[in-house]
């Protein structure tokens, strides 16, 4: 089966698997709300018993991991081409989320370090974008 968008998280390489997980999961629940329901291809699962496990996407979601600045570049191309995306950055981490918004606002992009960020988009592009990337080893 040959999906019309794809779904990708990129992961900085030189952070720990704990790390590594978080920002998954904070990245790839912004995408959610903004992509919704539908684009995602969501669907219900139920066993035998009918206990629903909900919310399951009928996309791939594919884990690759990179280095921050190579993470950068695929998303200022996700920018340049409308894409949808998320970002996990190393401001976002430690202290409350205050701290960590005023501590994002006052950092310049280019003294950032990406933790990750997941693409969602037309199935070639996505590909072309992230084809330089290796799957994630943790």
């Amino acid at each position: 089966m040959m999906f019309e968008n794809k779904l990708v998280a990129l992961v900085n390489k030189e952070i720990e698997v704990g790390v590594a997980m978080n920002a998954i999961a904070h990245m790839t629940v912004g995408l959610g709300a903004s992509v919704g329901k539908e684009s995602l291809q969501l669907d219900d699962y139920q066993d035998k018993d009918a206990h629903i496990y909900p919310h399951i996407s009928q996309i791939p979601f594919i884990i690759l991991q990179g280095k921050s600045n190579e993470i950068r570049k695929a998303v200022h191309a996700a920018r340049e081409n409308a894409l949808h995306y998320g970002v996990f950055l190393n401001t976002m981490t430690g202290g409350t989320y205050l701290e960590q918004l005023e501590r994002t606002h006052s950092t310049h992009e280019d003294q950032l370090v990406y933790y990750g960020a997941v693409l969602f988009g037309p199935w070639d592009l996505v590909s072309q974008l992230t084809k330089r990337f290796s799957l994630y080893r943790g």
